[in-house]
């Protein structure tokens, strides 16, 4: 694999430290998350064990990557110059702080807690997705990719909003004897965060990264697949969530029948693109493999089930015993296939670019430890297989906490070799990517930063 693909410009990325330290901070929430769920499979009670665990997953590992993401790489693909340095430094002490303190309340069960972090996160996400949005206001006409993201920061600016109102609601009745119910407002918020926000990020990335690193193309059928989820995946997603909200199943049916269908489709254009490949296998690509066949396993469990009740609060995640399948066995496992690339890329880029051509220098994937690698894969996936099986079929449970513990196992691998790469290679030391300032974070570029803000 090359160092750096020959269709994206490198000379347009942010500082370094700006991106890394997002996937630095959000890692660290990967252990704490699993932690938490470990200790829900032993029934510890603590609080609101669940929800802290479902907040440090889902914001704390995958939206802070995606928002690390989202900030290196709009600006490398689009072509386009980040809108403010300043803005991409601070909506992470926004986010991660906020998300702290709102698990810290939900595991003391001090609710007076959640609206003051929640606004806080809320704030973090408006940040990211005004420059983030500015940024790719500036990249015409859209590529697929492209109007992935456009969409996928509509949903950040939405679902935030929702949680921040079933945080109030927590304290004050505010969904009492109103139009919606709590319940609804809790189906929209899941609904708009995971298939809105989350997925339609991977969806995005992945066309991107997908055809990028198996060095193929998208032909045949690949392209009407590619128009039915286009089209289908975010209608879909607005219908449930709109079905969902107003207690309407017809029309949350509806939206579920999509985002299935789409997701079905998708997997398929993944699964040729895995196939087709002309490149060696790598973490990023093995662990898009598991992508594909759990999102077609995901989208064929969910379709029926959605038709038949897509309002029960064990269906808000697909079919009954699929939430496992559907946030490690799909987003999981994007999440951990791209850092595989996109942590060493960085740092390849601002350390050993330079030197190309005058010393030898290693290639992007020579920086992480590949044995630690596959050893979190296997740890990983074997974990998630147990989960997922304890989840579809009548299992002892001590078979669900070995899975977990598996796959505490394979995060903490997986943590230990992402910061290896920036410990031992890049220019700053690792101390210095995590705490050194939020703001302006390379000196040379915070004047061009305020000046542009």
């Amino acid at each position: 694999m090359s160092a750096i693909p020959g269709d994206v410009d490198p000379d347009r990325q942010p500082p370094m430290t700006v991106p890394l330290r997002h996937f630095l901070v959000a890692s660290a929430f990967l252990p704490l998350g699993v932690v938490a769920a470990v200790a829900a499979v032993a029934d510890l009670r603590l609080g609101l064990l669940s929800l802290a665990h479902v907040h440090l997953l889902l914001v704390g590992w995958i939206c802070l990557t995606i928002a690390g993401a989202m900030t290196q790489f709009v600006p490398v693909w689009s072509g386009v110059d980040l809108h403010s340095t300043r803005l991409a430094a601070l909506q992470l002490p926004l986010l991660a702080g906020g998300l702290l303190g709102f698990a810290a309340g939900l595991l003391l069960t001090r609710l007076a807690l959640l609206p003051v972090f929640g606004a806080a996160m809320l704030l973090g996400f408006w940040l990211f997705v005004y420059n983030v949005g500015r940024t790719l206001a500036t990249a015409r006409p859209f590529d697929t990719t492209e109007r992935h993201f456009a969409l996928a920061l509509g949903f950040f600016v939405l679902a935030p909003l929702l949680g921040l109102l079933l945080a109030l609601d927590f304290t004050r009745p505010l969904l009492a004897g109103g139009p919606v119910t709590r319940t609804g407002v809790v189906g929209a918020h899941v609904t708009l965060a995971v298939f809105g926000a989350v997925l339609t990020t991977v969806l995005g990335a992945l066309y991107q990264l997908a055809t990028m690193f198996t060095q193929t193309e998208l032909h045949g059928i690949d392209g009407p697949l590619r128009r039915i989820e286009e089209v289908g995946y975010p209608a879909g997603v607005l219908l449930l969530a709109g079905g969902r909200l107003v207690d309407a199943a017809a029309l949350a049916s509806v939206g579920g029948a999509l985002v299935a269908l789409a997701l079905l489709a998708f997997s398929v254009v993944l699964a040729r693109r895995l196939w087709e490949t002309k490149v060696e296998r790598t973490p990023m690509l093995s662990r898009y493999a598991v992508v594909a066949a759990a999102t077609a396993l995901w989208a064929a469990l969910a379709l029926p089930a959605w038709l038949a009740d897509p309002l029960a609060r064990t269906r808000l995640l697909g079919a009954p015993g699929t939430a496992h399948l559907l946030l490690l066995g799909v987003v999981g496992f994007v999440v951990l296939g791209t850092v595989y690339h996109v942590v060493p890329f960085v740092v390849w880029v601002h350390r050993y670019s330079d030197r190309l051509g005058y010393e030898p220098v290693p290639m992007v994937d020579d920086l992480y430890d590949g044995r630690v690698a596959v050893a979190d894969f296997w740890s990983l996936l074997v974990g998630s297989a147990l989960l997922v099986a304890g989840d579809l079929v009548d299992l002892p449970s001590t078979l669900s906490l070995v899975g977990g513990v598996a796959v505490l196992l394979g995060s903490l691998l997986f943590v230990a070799n992402v910061a290896g790469v920036v410990r031992e290679h890049a220019p700053a030391s690792l101390a210095t990517v995590v705490f050194g300032g939020w703001v302006g974070v390379e000196p040379r570029d915070v004047a061009g930063s305020i000046e542009g803000d």
